[in-house]
C-alpha cells in the first residue's frame, strides 16, 4: 500500500504541470466535470487512454488465489455523440496449490453512443455494447472460449441544482451502470479421462445471464471550490474526487440466478488538465466474491486534452 500512496503523489505532480485555470477537458456537463472511474464505466464519449490500471486481489478459487490484473484500454471518438472502445488485460495468477500461471484474457470491444446531456441538470445517459470476444485469449488463465455481448445503459448526474439551503451537498454526482450479459454458449463440456480405470468424466459447466450494475458516488472538492464555496484548500487538495464504486454482477438463470457477487471500492481521484490518477481498495461483498482486501490503481490520460488537434480529435462532425 506504501509503494501505491507514493505512486499517487507521484502522479498528481506530474498532472499538475501545465494545469489550466479550466481544469478538465472532457467529461463535463455544465460546470460539472465527472471523471473518469476505475471499477465502473462512466458515460462519456471522449478520447482517453487508461495505461496501466493495475489490481491485486486473492480470490477463493483454488484454495485462493492471487490474481493481479495489468490493463490497457483506449478510447476514440467517432463523432461527438459515438465513440469506441478496446481493451486488453495481461493477468497473473499465483495459487495457494499448484503452479503459477500468466496471460493475456480475451480482447474487450465496445461502443457507446451518448442519447441525452443536459448542461442545466448536469446529467447525461448514453447506450452501450460491450463485447468480450472469446478464444482470443490464453486458457491458461482461464478464458472463455465463447463471446459474451452486453448491451447497457450508462448514466451520470450532478447533484449541483439542489437548493441553496443545502449548498454543501452540490459537490456529490452519481455515475453508473446496468446490462444485461449474454453469453453466445449456455453451456461448454469437458471430458476428463481416469489414467487407471479408463473410465470417462463429463463435466458441464453452465454459462447464466446476467446482469451487470453498479454506481460510483463521488464528492468533487474541485466542484465544491468553485460552484459553492472556495474553501481555500491548495494542491494537492484542491484537485481531489473522493469515491466509492459498486461493481456487482447477479446471474438470472441456469441454476445460478441470484446469487450475487461484487466488490465496493472506496478511494480517491486526483484530476489534473492533462491527466488523472486514481486508487481504490477493493472489498468482496460477500465470499463467492473474495475474503481478502485488494487493491486497483489507475493511471488516465485525457487525449482530448494532450493532442487536441490529432489523436484527441474525433473523426467525423466538427474540431472539438
Amino acid at each position: 500500500m506504501k509503494e501505491f500512496i507514493s505512486v499517487f503523489w507521484l502522479a498528481c505532480a506530474l498532472c499538475e504541470l501545465g494545469l489550466t485555470s479550466r481544469a478538465f477537458g472532457h467529461g463535463f456537463a455544465g460546470p460539472r466535470f465527472f471523471p473518469a472511474t476505475i471499477s465502473t464505466d462512466d458515460p462519456f464519449i471522449a478520447d482517453e487512454l487508461s495505461l496501466p490500471t493495475i489490481s491485486t486481489m486473492r480470490t477463493p478459487d483454488d484454495g485462493g488465489t492471487r490474481a493481479t490484473d495489468v490493463s490497457i484500454d483506449i478510447a476514440k471518438r467517432i463523432t461527438a455523440d459515438f465513440g469506441i472502445e478496446i481493451g486488453e488485460t495481461f493477468s497473473a495468477l499465483n495459487p495457494h496449490h499448484g503452479e503459477a500461471v500468466n496471460g493475456f484474457d480475451n480482447l474487450e470491444l465496445g461502443a457507446k453512443y451518448r442519447i441525452l446531456e443536459s448542461d442545466t441538470h448536469e446529467a447525461i445517459v448514453s447506450l452501450g455494447l460491450d463485447a468480450e470476444i472469446g478464444g482470443t485469449g490464453l486458457r491458461s488463465v482461464g478464458v472463455d472460449s465463447f463471446s459474451t455481448w452486453t448491451p447497457g445503459i450508462f448514466f451520470g448526474k450532478g447533484f449541483g441544482d439542489l437548493p441553496d439551503a443545502v449548498r454543501f451537498l452540490k459537490p456529490f454526482a452519481l455515475t453508473g451502470l446496468v446490462g444485461i450479459e449474454v453469453p453466445t454458449s449456455a453451456s461448454t463440456r469437458s471430458v476428463t479421462i481416469d489414467d487407471a480405470t479408463g473410465a470417462r468424466t463429463i463435466d458441464i459447466e453452465r454459462h447464466p445471464d446476467s446482469l451487470e450494475w453498479g454506481f460510483a458516488l463521488e464528492y468533487s472538492i474541485p466542484y465544491l471550490q468553485s460552484q459553492v464555496q472556495d474553501m481555500h484548500w491548495h494542491t494537492p487538495f484542491d484537485r481531489m474526487i473522493p469515491l466509492v464504486e459498486f461493481a456487482l454482477e447477479t446471474p438470472l438463470d441456469r441454476g445460478a440466478a441470484g446469487q450475487t457477487t461484487g466488490t465496493i471500492n472506496p478511494g480517491v481521484i486526483w484530476a489534473g488538465h492533462y491527466c488523472q490518477f486514481g486508487v481504490e481498495a477493493i472489498v468482496p461483498i460477500n465470499e463467492r466474491t473474495g475474503n481478502n482486501v485488494g487493491v486497483i490503481a489507475q493511471m488516465h490520460f485525457y487525449l482530448d486534452d494532450i493532442f487536441p488537434h490529432s489523436l484527441g480529435r474525433q473523426l467525423f462532425g466538427g474540431n472539438k
